[in-house]
């Protein structure tokens, strides 16, 4: 089981200002979803509402190795995130960021980070859904 991994990483060499770069993490703080947007190859852009843990400046998604926003990530590294509500309204300031798929040897402590969020939603989701599972670190541009 693979689970998706969003990394939010500051890059001095951007020149954020000070106070932009934590109001924009400060964002996810007590949300339920974010939005993530991926491409597809023809350009066209696809944002879904997904579960996401928080941890040290990173940020946890779950996915199927095979759904259509992990391929689309593998196709174009390029995705975009923002809270949303649970049916995709995004609630907050969308941020860029570069996509990669990496090893399963984080998997397990995500998934204790969504077990103790999401509760006993986490473990139903957990039990009916048996697939492969992809885990995909992202850094903020």
């Amino acid at each position: 089981m693979i689970g998706m991994i969003l990394t939010l990483n500051t890059r001095e060499k951007l020149k954020l200002n000070h106070e932009r770069e934590p109001k924009s993490m400060s964002q996810f703080a007590s949300k339920r979803y974010i939005s993530l947007e991926t491409s597809k190859r023809n350009g066209e852009s696809v944002r879904t509402p997904v579960w996401f843990v928080e941890e040290n400046q990173r940020l946890f998604v779950w996915t199927a190795y095979n759904s259509g926003k992990a391929k689309r990530i593998r196709n174009n590294p390029k995705v975009r995130i923002a809270p949303c509500s649970a049916t995709g309204k995004p609630t907050g300031t969308w941020i860029n960021g570069e996509a990669r798929i990496v090893s399963e040897a984080e998997v397990g402590h995500a998934t204790e980070l969504f077990k103790k969020k999401y509760t006993l939603q986490f473990w139903v989701i957990a039990r009916l859904n048996k697939s492969k599972r992809a885990l995909i670190e992202l850094h903020t541009e």
